[in-house]
C-alpha cells in the first residue's frame, strides 16, 4: 500500500467528514426509494467506511462485502470529479478544490483496496490451514 503522511490523511479525513455532511443534507431532499436517494445512501456508507479506515478506527464493523461495495461509489466520485475538474484551468480555485477531493478519494480507494487484500489474505491463510489438517 502507498504510504501517506499524517497531514495528507488529516486533510482527507476532514474532506470526507464535510462530504458526508453534504451528502446527508442532500439525501433529505430525495424520497426514499428514488435512485438519487439510493445513490447517496451508498455513497454515504462508502464515505463512512473510508473515514473509519483512514482514522485507523479499530472498531470497524464492516464486512468484506461492505468493503467491496464501498469501492464503486468512491471510484464514481473520482471519475465525476476528474471530469468536472477538466473543465477548469489548472491552478484555478475550482480546479484546486476538485484536486483536493480527488486526492482524498484516491487515498480512500487505496485504503479500501488494502483492507480487502488483507481480508482476502487472511481467508486464504485460513483455508490453507484447514487443508493442512
Amino acid at each position: 500500500m502507498m504510504e501517506f503522511c499524517k497531514v495528507e490523511l488529516e486533510k482527507a479525513i476532514s474532506l470526507l467528514s464535510s462530504t458526508i455532511i453534504n451528502c446527508e443534507k442532500m439525501q433529505l431532499k430525495f424520497s426514499e426509494g428514488t435512485s438519487q436517494h439510493s445513490l447517496l445512501r451508498n455513497r454515504i456508507k462508502a464515505l463512512y467506511i473510508s473515514k473509519a479506515l483512514l482514522s485507523s478506527d479499530k472498531i470497524i464493523n464492516y464486512t468484506s462485502k461492505d468493503l467491496r461495495e464501498a469501492l464503486p461509489p468512491i471510484v464514481s466520485i473520482i471519475n465525476k470529479t476528474t471530469k468536472a475538474q477538466s473543465k477548469y484551468e489548472k491552478g484555478s480555485t475550482q480546479y484546486n478544490r476538485f484536486q483536493h477531493i480527488i486526492q482524498a478519494m484516491l487515498i480512500s480507494k487505496t485504503f479500501i483496496e488494502s483492507q480487502i487484500a488483507k481480508e482476502q489474505e487472511l481467508l486464504e491463510q485460513e483455508k490453507n490451514l484447514q487443508e493442512g489438517e
